[in-house]
């Protein structure tokens, strides 16, 4: 009884407990949505990128995995069975694990036997998509299994093999078959027969250990097997298998020779499709090192960079023109003779109308770990090819080519950097005064020496930045990465150093028009989902069409009657400048037509070689290397087989010269006697221009009278003297919103200051003070402010005002190097200041 009691007041209590949790039990257990986990989307296949030229051959291919995906229907059906027989002879029949083949192969390592793998092909896809990177416990195989089956359910068959097929590794770098196909037996994967598809069958199991070319006596025992599993599935006869088993194996006797000859062998070395064999040169690999460090195509960061170019299937179509690419090689081979001393030459082609990279020789062919250095990109001294920049600037400024300046040797001039160590020019061709247009055929070195300091060196510098500005050549570049171009004394005699590249962009803007175009590798670049970038370029007109057109005329007359006249072109005009550097130890040819440009450097990769007395150069007739010899043979090759067929043009006429010729000097190099000016009364009128009158005085004493107080003072040679009427007073401003000087004819201004005698000496170059007072001023931004820079002048004496280069004559005290740093007044472009009137 008691006992009764005790079991249903149990039960009474269980029941209310149950009825009270239960359904709170129940609201948990619903408290989440069930559903399969589903499967991330596969990643894309790593794929080779391909680089074209401009007519789109295949030139270079950049890859990290050797990966080539092909559709599965591209794959012989024999090889496919091959594969299935050693991998997965259930593929077809089962749901992504092999039940059958999972209990054998776990019966056999429990007895102990040799161990087997029970992954399926769909087991292998999941091992290499979603578990890569987990450790290989007891849980692992319980993953790969589960996702086994769920990839059966949202994927075909014929999907998860193809993926398959593309991604196993084979060795050697190989992932796919298609990767393998051409590594092993140079071939495409459609050419592949059945025993070869045994053969790479068997090495998928461990690739390394089986690796044909460095463990034969594996790979061979395995490839065995995978006949044997090929037998088994009826895909070829024993006997066959057999003889192919038998012949693998080498054997010194006649008779199993001659049973054997021309049997199937394993391959013994990495091969290449055949008509896909390609050479790494200096040009392909400056296309990737452009990509990867010297641009942002293909991503902010380098990372991102790599994998694009290394693993995403990109097609990159260059501005190479396997014509002229041709050409440039051909004439390295036939032009520059083969020698002991290691001379060798680079040679660099533009479209002169957009900049493309056409050509590029760096030397000796590119070869990795032994010479990869391209010489096309490697600055060296310019020798008198550096002089075209000087001409342009020159002319910018308002020179003209029948000016006369002189040209003798030896010539002592200053030296602005070392005023205690003045530039001497001994070597080179002397010549008495003669127009700037023969001075440049001649490639006079004491007459550009002083035409570069009269223009200014440091407009010289910048003139020659903006021409030739390129991803080498920039200003404001890391010093450590390059050294600067610097205004130089010895400018003109090739002082700085500068790569085939860099001269070729140079000219590229005179065979332009002047309008300057960077220099390019790629057009265009097209991925997976379709283009990534498309070249653009605007171009900047550094030179006006008129100073360029008469530059260019004034570099015509080089291939007509000067340095390079043996090297005119067959049926075109063309222009340039040669070069060579002291001793002979570089020379250069750069010329062009309106639609090529090429640079040609000769000298030696390594040093500083003096190529003089060279006996293979002796025997060609040359016993000193200068730029007229093998760098014009070269260019004149180059340019002719480059241009053939393609219509000649012409360079623009230029217009005629705006004034009559004048004699050019160099302040305090070349001062002649002095120049008597008139005093200007202070009174002030309607602004009109002030070069109404002119008096010319190159060499003479000239007097010009408007009052009855005259000053004297020490004129600037090659200055025109321009009087001034009455009440008409020049004050300096500026006529550029960029504080950029602007072309003005040269020009004596008598300017009155207070009552005293204040004269701004202006020429096309250069600007000096003198003062009778104890002041100085200086220009900046188009207004005159008191000089705080430099301590004033006494009366009458004669100072340089920001123009690094443009020294005054008759200098009575040394210039103060503060100056420096009034950097708004050194020329950036264009001649000078325009001066107009103020009272």
């Amino acid at each position: 009884m008691r006992l009764g009691v005790i079991v249903v007041a149990g039960a009474l209590i269980v029941s209310s407990l149950v009825v009270g949790v239960a359904p709170r039990l129940w609201n948990i257990v619903n408290a989440h949505e069930e559903g399969a986990i589903s499967l991330p989307e596969w990643e894309s296949i790593a794929q080779r990128t391909y680089v074209y030229d401009s007519q789109g051959n295949e030139i270079a291919a950049y890859e990290l995995e050797n990966s080539q995906p092909v559709a599965l229907s591209e794959i012989p059906a024999d090889v496919i069975a091959a594969i299935l027989a050693v991998e997965d002879r259930e593929f077809y029949n089962h749901h992504g694990v092999n039940v059958r083949g999972l209990f054998r192969a776990t019966l056999s390592n429990f007895e102990g036997g040799a161990r087997q793998g029970a992954s399926t092909i769909t087991q292998q896809v999941v091992k290499m998509e979603y578990l890569a990177g987990l450790e290989r416990d007891g849980r692992y195989k319980i993953l790969q299994i589960i996702d086994a089956l769920r990839l059966e359910k949202v994927r075909t068959k014929d999907e998860i093999l193809e993926r398959y097929l593309n991604t196993v590794f084979f060795g050697n770098n190989t992932y796919g078959i298609q990767a393998a196909s051409e590594v092993y037996f140079g071939k495409r994967v459609g050419a592949l027969t059945l025993i070869e598809g045994a053969f790479l069958a068997g090495l998928i199991q461990a690739p390394s250990a089986y690796d044909p070319i460095r463990h034969p006596q594996q790979s061979r025992r395995r490839f065995g097997q995978a006949l044997d599993a090929v037998v088994e599935e009826r895909l070829m006869d024993a006997t066959t298998a057999e003889e192919i088993k038998f012949c693998l194996i080498d054997s010194d006797d006649p008779i199993a020779e001659a049973r054997c000859a021309g049997s199937w062998q394993l391959p013994e070395v990495v091969k290449q499709i055949e008509e896909e064999k390609i050479a790494r040169t200096h040009f392909s690999e400056e296309v990737k090192s452009y990509l990867l460090n010297k641009s942002n195509l293909l991503g902010d960061t380098y990372q991102e960079r790599y994998n694009k170019l290394f693993r995403g299937g990109l097609r990159i179509y260059t501005t190479l023109d396997p014509v002229a690419q041709e050409a440039a090689e051909k004439a390295r081979r036939e032009q520059l003779p083969a020698n002991t001393a290691g001379i060798d030459t680079a040679i660099v082609s533009l479209d002169s109308k957009t900049g493309a990279v056409r050509a590029m020789v760096g030397a000796k062919p590119f070869v990795a770990g032994r010479n990869e250095v391209n010489m096309a990109l490697a600055p060296r001294q310019t020798g008198s090819s550096i002089k075209m920049f000087i001409l342009a600037a020159a002319i910018a400024a308002g020179a003209q080519g029948d000016d006369l300046i002189d040209g003798t040797l030896p010539c002592t001039l200053p030296n602005p950097d070392d005023p205690d160590n003045p530039f001497v020019a001994t070597d080179g061709v002397s010549r008495p005064v003669g127009t700037l247009s023969e001075m440049t055929w001649a490639s006079i070195n004491c007459a550009y020496a002083r035409l570069s300091q009269i223009v200014g060196l440091d407009r010289v510098v910048d003139t020659t930045y903006r021409m030739a500005n390129n991803l080498y050549l920039y200003p404001g570049r890391n010093p450590e990465e390059r050294a600067p171009l610097r205004p130089y004394a010895s400018f003109a005699t090739g002082a700085n150093e500068m790569s085939p590249l860099d001269m070729a962009s140079g000219a590229q803007t005179l065979a332009n028009g002047g309008l300057h175009m960077q220099p390019y590798y790629i057009e265009r670049i097209e991925g997976p989902d379709g283009v990534l970038f498309q070249h653009t370029d605007a171009g900047v007109q550094v030179l006006t069409p008129e100073v360029n057109a008469r530059t260019v005329s004034i570099l015509e007359g080089v291939l007509v009657t000067g340095t390079a006249r043996r090297s005119q072109l067959e049926g075109r005009v063309a222009a340039g400048k040669t070069g060579t550097q002291d001793n002979n130890t570089n020379s250069w040819m750069v010329g062009f037509t309106p639609e090529l440009t090429t640079a040609v450097w000769v000298g030696h990769p390594d040093l500083y070689l003096p190529m003089n007395d060279i006996p293979e150069f002796v025997a060609a007739g040359v016993d000193r290397v200068i730029g007229g010899t093998f760098p014009a043979r070269i260019w004149k090759a180059t340019m002719d087989a480059a241009l053939a067929g393609r219509p000649a043009t012409l360079f623009p006429t230029p217009p005629a010269n705006p004034r009559e010729p004048m004699r050019l000097y160099l302040p305090e190099s070349d001062c002649p006697a002095p120049v008597t000016v008139p005093t200007i009364p202070t009174a002030s009128t309607t602004p009109t221009d002030p070069t109404a009158s002119t008096t010319v005085a190159p060499t003479t004493t000239t007097s010009t009278t408007t009052t009855s107080t005259t000053t004297t003072i020490v004129a600037q040679p090659g200055v025109i003297i321009r009087s001034i009427p009455p009440g008409r007073y020049p004050r300096c401003r500026s006529t550029s919103t960029h504080s950029r000087l602007v072309p003005e004819p040269s020009v004596l201004w008598s300017v009155p200051a207070r009552g005293t005698v204040s004269r701004w000496i202006y020429g096309p170059f250069w600007m000096c003070n003198v003062s009778t007072r104890p002041w100085i001023r200086h220009v900046t931004r188009g207004r005159i402010f008191p000089s705080r820079r430099s301590r004033s002048p006494r009366p009458g004496s004669w100072r340089r005002c920001g123009l690094v280069s443009g020294i005054c004559c008759a200098s009575k005290e040394p210039w103060n190097p503060n100056w420096r740093e009034s950097r708004s007044m050194t020329p950036r472009s264009g001649p000078i200041w325009r001066g107009w009137r103020s009272s």
